[in-house]
């Protein structure tokens, strides 16, 4: 399929509109609507009800949408690849929960770039279940999540634990009188292990999507949240954050999610650098 047509199709979907869909693309209103007929000609059903209101999308529209948006991510994915070439022999594509970058993934890519300086390196982060979806799709080579669910055709193995811990930069904090409480998101799988367990401070004033970055406000404000604790052991044996006691330390499994149709030598050393710091991570 071209490309251009599922491009154009994501723009409406995203726009509600034809017309901001062309003004999104720079291209004529006409073009866009020459566009969608070839894709529903193609396809053999309608995608989208228009309206005075603009455009949305039948239920085969909203079939398709998910498809459109593999086939773009495979497009840039390729684009990527193929402009990396020209400078290293390979390319690696992993994605990883936010919460797992800090205080490991990082210290594996900064450990592989010393082994693999020909391999060209992206790293993202999205949930677990995003991150899935893109490596069936092929747009990444390698996950790392707390809870790889089961797909023909991908290989998972166990690395590690991670454990979330409470801290507070108040040294008298308690779970009786948290004070100035701050949620950190985590994850879907520590958002809704935390809902269970503290109903009470799940609409808290203060909400964090920025992983370890977060560390920063407890440190400069009094607060308490949630952390990894190979993040915060150091600073918890320097005095400046506080374990809550009696809080709950929510544990999750980490592991690596691969595709078994692989080649097998150029993921060894990868794989192998990953089992390797785990261990050493967790011991901290």
């Amino acid at each position: 399929m071209d490309v251009t047509l599922a491009k154009t199709f994501m723009a409406i979907a995203e726009t509600g509109s034809f017309k901001d869909a062309a003004d999104r693309l720079h291209v004529t209103q006409s073009t866009i609507s020459m566009r969608v007929k070839a894709l529903e000609d193609a396809l053999g059903r309608r995608l989208f009800e228009r309206s005075k209101a603009g455009a949305r999308l039948t239920p085969a529209g909203e079939q398709f949408q998910r498809h459109a948006i593999a086939i773009v991510r495979v497009w840039h994915h390729a684009q990527l690849e193929v402009s990396l070439a020209q400078h290293h022999t390979d390319h690696l594509a992993v994605g990883a929960q936010i919460s797992l970058w800090e205080g490991f993934l990082l210290n594996w890519v900064a450990w592989l770039r010393t082994q693999r300086s020909d391999l060209a390196i992206t790293a993202t982060f999205a949930p677990s279940q995003v991150l899935m979806d893109r490596l069936a799709e092929g747009t990444i080579d390698l996950a790392i999540v707390y809870r790889a669910q089961a797909r023909p055709g991908i290989e998972v193995e166990h690395l590690m634990d991670d454990e979330l811990v409470l801290v507070s930069s108040e040294e008298t904090a308690s779970l009786k009188s948290i004070g100035s409480y701050v949620f950190v998101n985590w994850g879907p799988e520590f958002s809704a292990d935390h809902a269970d367990t503290y109903p009470n401070l799940s609409n808290t004033g203060l909400q964090l999507d920025l992983g370890a970055v977060g560390i920063s406000y407890l440190l400069n404000t009094e607060s308490t949240g949630y952390f990894p604790l190979r993040i915060v052991e150091p600073l918890i044996a320097e005095g400046r954050l506080h374990l809550v006691k009696r809080a709950r330390r929510f544990v999750y499994p980490v592991y690596a999610a691969y595709p078994e149709e692989r080649d097998a030598e150029a993921y060894a050393p990868i794989l192998d650098g990953l089992r390797d710091i785990a261990p050493v991570i967790t011991r901290k």
